[in-house]
This record gives C-alpha cells, sequence and structure tokens, in this order.
C-alpha cells in the first residue's frame, strides 16, 4: 500500500529512514555504552523533536510520541546491541552507590557487577532535570499558599506543574522520574533538600556536610563518601537555618556554631564559615528508628550473654553507672539500652546539650541547655539544670554528657540518695574516665585536695562500662568495671568483664573473646537487696 506524502513530499518511511540516519549521526560520537534508558531516551526524544519541527512535520503530539518510542526502541534493540541493552540496566536506587566502600574488602571486591560503574546516570538526569525546572516551578507556585498545605496535596499540585513544565520543555520523562523529580522539589520545600535520601536509609548512622560538594556517612561502622551534592553554600545555609529554626535557634556570622536536633531526634551540629573555611559543615547523628536493647546487643555480639545479665542487674540495682568511650562508641545507644530496666514507677529527669535520649517510662522530664542570645545573655549551662533537677524530686537523674563543671554537681546527686543515677563520658579506658571525672571537678573552681576529690568519685559511683568501636565498624563492650573505694590516694577498682581482642578473619571482621574475672562483684550485697544475687553469680560464672 502506498504512503500518504507529508507536507514536505516525504513519506512516512522516508522520513523514518531519515530519522534513524540522524539518530545513527547523532549518538555515534556519545559515549552510548554507559547511558542508562531513561537518558538514552531523553536525548533520542529531543533530537528527534528538534527535527521534527525544522521540517515542519504535520503529526501531532501523540503521533510523535508513538514515533519517538518506536525509534528509542529500534535504537536501543538493532544500533546498540552489544553495548547497553534495557535488559543490562540494573534499576538505580537513589542510595546504590552508597554500598560501595572506598575499600572493599576481597570478598566484596568479587560481587561487583561491571553495571555498577554506570549506576549513578538516572539519577543524575534526575537531579539536572529537577535544577533545570525547579526555578519555574517556583515562579508558578504560590509559596505562601503552599507552605500551608498538607504534604500530600502540595505533592499533588507539584505533579500538575511539573507535568506542565516537562510538556513544555520537551523534556521526556517517565512516571517513575517525573516521581523522583517531585520528590527533590518537595524535599528542597520542606525537608533538607539533598539529605533527605540519606535520612530515610535506615543503615546509615552518621551524614558528615563538608561544604556544598563533599558529603559523607556512616554506615556499617566505616565512613562512605556518597554522589549526594548541594547547588552551592547558600544551598547548604538555607538547609542549616531551617534546621535550627526548628527548635528557635539561629545560625549566622555572630553565632557560627549550633548543636539542634531533627523532628525525629536526630542530633545535629552546625558550624559556618568564617569558622569552617571550606563551607558551611553539618554533622547529624541519625535518631535509630529501632530502640537498641541489651538483648539487641547481645545477638550483634556487642556484648557476651553474661555481660548482658550483669549489666540487666546492675541497671536494675540502681548502681550509678558511667558509660566511657570515644566519639560515635555508643555510648548513648549503651544508655538508652541501660536506662530500659528502669522501674516505670521512678521518677526519671534527663539532662542534655541537645535532647536525643530515647526513654521508653512514662514518668520522663527531659531538660535541654540553651545558649546565650545576641547579647550573651541568657544562657542555661549545664550545671545549672543539675542544681535545679535536685529541686524537682527525681528518682535517678541521666544526663546525656558530662564534660565540664557540672560534674561535681552529678557527683553529689549521687551521693545525696539518687542511685542508679548515669552518664555518658569521652575517654578511651575506665582508669581515664576516672581521671577526667577529677579534672572537670578542677573546672568548677572548687579547691579541694586531690584525695578528697576521689573519694568522692569513688563513693559516687559504683560502675564503668568501657564501649569502643573497633576498627572493623563493630562496637563493643570492652570493659565492665567496677569502683571499689580507696587505696591510700588511689581509687581502686576490678575487672568483671574485658575483651581480648584475638585477631583478624579473611573480610577484615575482628573476632575476640568476651572473659569474665570470675570474682566476686562488689555490689553483691545490693543485688542481693533486689532479690537478685543468685542471678549475679551465676553470671560470673
Amino acid at each position: 500500500m502506498q504512503q500518504d506524502p507529508n507536507h514536505d513530499g516525504t513519506t512516512n518511511n522516508d522520513q523514518n529512514d531519515h530519522l534513524k540516519a540522524l539518530l545513527k549521526s547523532t549518538l555515534s560520537d556519545q559515549s552510548v555504552s554507559v547511558m542508562s534508558r531513561p537518558e538514552l531516551s531523553l536525548k533520542i526524544g529531543q533530537a528527534i523533536t528538534e527535527e521534527l519541527e525544522k521540517k515542519n512535520s504535520s503529526l501531532n503530539l501523540l503521533q510523535r510520541r508513538s514515533l519517538i518510542t518506536d525509534l528509542i526502541n529500534w535504537f536501543v534493540t538493532d544500533v546498540s546491541t552489544g553495548k547497553q541493552t534495557e535488559a543490562d540496566i540494573i534499576p538505580v536506587a537513589s542510595l546504590s552507590t552508597f554500598e560501595k566502600r572506598p575499600h572493599p574488602t576481597a570478598s566484596q571486591t568479587k560481587n561487583v557487577k561491571k553495571t555498577d560503574v554506570q549506576a549513578t546516570t538516572a539519577s543524575g538526569t534526575i537531579e539536572e532535570t529537577k535544577n533545570l525546572i525547579q526555578p519555574k516551578v517556583m515562579d508558578r507556585l504560590d509559596i505562601s499558599a503552599a507552605s500551608k498545605l498538607p504534604k500530600e496535596e502540595l505533592a499533588s499540585q507539584l505533579g500538575e506543574i511539573v507535568g506542565e513544565i516537562l510538556f513544555e520543555d520537551k523534556l521526556r520523562l517517565n512516571a517513575p522520574e517525573k516521581a523522583a523529580v517531585i520528590d527533590l522539589i518537595l524535599a528542597d520545600m520542606l525537608g533538607l533538600g539533598p539529605l533527605e535520601p540519606l535520612l530515610a536509609d535506615e543503615g546509615i548512622t552518621d551524614i558528615m556536610v563538608n561544604g556544598p560538594n563533599q558529603i559523607y556517612i556512616e554506615k556499617g561502622g566505616k565512613l562512605q563518601l556518597t554522589d549526594v551534592k548541594f547547588r552551592d553554600n547558600d544551598h547548604v545555609m538555607n538547609v542549616a537555618r531551617r534546621i535550627v529554626a526548628h527548635i528557635g535557634r539561629r545560625v549566622d556570622e555572630t553565632t557560627p556554631l549550633c548543636d539542634a536536633r531533627l523532628a525525629d531526634g536526630s542530633r545535629v551540629n552546625i558550624i559556618i564559615p568564617p569558622l569552617a573555611i571550606d563551607g558551611s559543615t553539618i554533622s547529624i547523628r541519625k535518631f535509630a528508628a529501632q530502640s537498641i536493647t541489651l538483648d539487641i546487643m547481645k545477638k550483634q555480639n556487642n556484648i557476651s550473654t553474661a555481660m548482658a545479665t550483669v549489666m540487666k542487674i546492675a541497671s536494675r540495682s540502681r548502681l550509678n553507672i558511667l558509660i566511657s568511650g570515644g566519639t560515635g562508641s555508643g555510648k548513648t545507644t549503651l544508655l538508652n539500652a541501660l536506662s530500659q530496666m528502669i522501674d516505670h514507677g521512678e521518677r526519671i529527669v534527663t539532662i542534655e546539650d541537645a535532647a536525643e535520649l530515647q526513654l521508653q517510662q512514662p514518668h520522663v522530664v527531659r531538660l535541654e541547655t540553651r545558649p546565650p542570645n545576641l547579647e550573651g545573655e541568657g544562657a542555661i549551662s549545664m550545671r545549672d539544670l543539675v542544681k535545679n533537677s535536685l529541686r524537682m524530686r527525681p528518682d535517678r537523674i541521666i544526663l546525656g554528657e558530662i564534660r565540664g563543671s557540672e560534674a561535681v554537681d552529678m557527683l553529689q546527686a549521687m551521693n545525696t540518695g539518687h542511685d542508679g543515677s548515669l552518664g555518658t563520658v569521652h575517654a578511651n579506658r575506665p582508669r581515664e574516665a576516672l581521671t577526667r571525672l577529677e579534672n572537670m571537678v578542677g573546672m568548677a573552681g572548687i579547691n579541694l585536695p586531690a584525695k578528697a576529690v576521689r573519694t568522692q568519685i569513688a563513693d559516687a559511683l559504683d560502675m564503668i562500662i568501657q564501649v569502643s568501636r573497633m576498627r572493623d565498624g563493630m562496637r563493643r563492650i570492652t570493659h565492665v568495671t567496677e569502683v571499689i573505694g580507696m587505696e591510700g590516694d588511689v581509687v581502686t577498682t576490678q575487672d568483671l568483664f574485658t575483651f581480648d581482642f584475638k585477631g583478624e578473619d579473611e573480610n577484615g571482621n575482628l573476632y575476640g573473646e568476651f572473659n569474665s574475672s570470675g570474682l566476686r562483684p562488689f555490689f553483691m550485697p545490693k543485688a542481693e537487696y533486689f532479690s537478685l544475687g543468685k542471678h549475679l553469680m551465676d553470671a560470673m560464672g
């Protein structure tokens, strides 16, 4: 059957042949082998649309789309055979590239596919499209009205506007890509922009923004560089201001340092230029969606079964416990786990710089420090809150972190009937934790002899638990140490449990043994008072 001629005298077959030749010449020099199907489709669609407009084609929009779809399928299956077909494309998840560590082990390298290198292409196209159309979206959107809409309704309105702009600009995106673009714009408007996918990934524990172009995450205990980026430093600053505004604080050149928290409880530290030389820096310690218990830690091999039992008994027996460890070692996580053994009938007061504790008890009073205002006045320190908490009839006082002169008031609280109080301190070993406490008492400006300070520490503290993040990323309890008393001028201690490092396996994972000292715990009388003495001796072996 003869083809009807077009306005320019050519038939549809002639037109198709011409367009096929155009695609071959247009894309022959481009690196088709590293393109995903969505990006290839976008380039083909743009090239064909431009050519049809040049030729004043009589095809309507539906016919054009059908023609472009046929040509895309032809190009993928016939022209680029052996380079990359649709079957070769791995579905691109927004966090797919994050699974690759900077230094993968031998066993991980075997499982890496060749196409992993190409996995970010589609997500890159989505980001480019979002950056291209976002200014136009903002021009058409009533920002003041949009800010009052529920998220679902705003997303629906954004979808209509984005669809119009994509059509007008002749940008071809499939439904999942369009949805991803809308999500990115929505995250910029309501959330934390590029950080939203990272916050949604439960496997990520820390997010570190070092300026607009370098964002690291911690996953599985290891730091990994992501391919997430901000537009510029102003974009980072906008996100930083959105974070601190949520809790009524501010960050600018007059107050370039700020501790804050997200709506979900994640802890945030922000430092901006001129203090941060390479751009605004945001550090986020994510709030764990699932609360970690001592039983979960036992299953993860962070502690042994006997250690878990002794720590449960220690918390139940109202021991004053200090958790010691380095940055990111899991002190707060362990503090939360120990707090789950507190009786629900007790009144607990928690004191923190940025509230992040997740206590499950019904009777909890949460207190948070306050920085000074612009005039340098109005600051409420940790020490102020500890002093005030003593007038609140607490059964237990929990300090998120002891770092200064508040150590004096905390020790006095522990010595005046507030048994079972908990706190954390930065130190590498139990003995160092005692030294740090002594130094912090000195910060209060109280002139006491060293022996008097140590006696107060020995009388107040019952146990020090040392937690460590080891080089394989695993957190382990390395010491469970009791504070016994004084011998002369020295605070005496005894280890109930220690972790003995043995070696490293072929995958780079460390292994060792949790060993019990077999000693009779010094807090046995307290355990017996709570009818837990027999369980304690059984756990000690």
